[in-house]
């Protein structure tokens, strides 16, 4: 496990990887463009030729319905997931203040299994890893754990630089963690290795994606 703060270079397979991924996504994006412009052409050569519309009405139709198709891609692709946050996550007024150490013994550092993609601002600094296979979500390791998690002693080795989302989660009131916080009575779904893909639709916290 690299130290806190390290900056490791990505092996040659990982770099292929996460290439490869992309270069599939423009290869099968530019073939789906390709055959729908196809048949737009057509229909709209078709249309004017026959005088049921005019390019002019084509036109001024067209401006509008490009910003409704570009708000669906936005919310519906999930290619590239990245956070658009203008906030400052070192600046992040709403840190949970939890013991955690108390009950790392019964969570077992639970929402270090939790998907996320990183801001810009992770992004650029090059300290927290996302995986390459899908931009530009936080890194896991193969037990679903986050790749900076330090196994032994279940602590953050990039604490100092963690995410904003790391940063204000709060599991106090997360019943996919505790059914009851207080009382420490954890969600027994959580002594599965797949938790948190194992829950429900209706059972995930909107806080994240799992």
């Amino acid at each position: 496990m690299a130290s806190p703060g390290a900056v490791e270079t990505p092996s040659r397979s990982e770099v292929e990887e996460g290439l490869a991924y992309l270069h599939a996504r423009v290869g099968a994006g530019a073939a789906r463009v390709l055959e729908s412009a196809s048949f737009v052409y057509a229909l709209i050569e078709l249309l004017v030729e026959r005088g049921l519309l005019s390019i002019e009405e084509i036109d001024a139709r067209k401006k509008q319905v490009a910003p409704r198709l570009l708000k669906r891609f936005e919310s519906q692709d999930e290619g590239v997931a990245i956070q658009h946050s203008a906030h400052d996550k070192y600046e992040a007024r709403q840190e949970v203040q939890i013991d955690c150490a108390s009950r790392l013994h019964q969570c077992k550092a639970a929402c270090c299994k939790m998907v996320f993609p990183l801001s810009k601002q992770d992004v650029k600094e090059h300290v927290v890893h996302w995986d390459l296979g899908r931009p530009y979500v936080i890194a896991k390791g193969d037990d679903g754990y986050c790749h900076h998690l330090d196994r032994d002693g279940l602590r953050c080795t990039v604490h100092a630089a963690r995410p904003l989302p790391c940063r204000v989660y709060d599991c106090r009131g997360d019943t996919r963690i505790w059914l009851d916080f207080e009382a420490r009575v954890i969600n027994p779904k959580l002594a599965d290795p797949a938790w948190p893909h194992n829950l429900k639709p209706e059972e995930r916290n909107p806080w994240g994606r799992p």
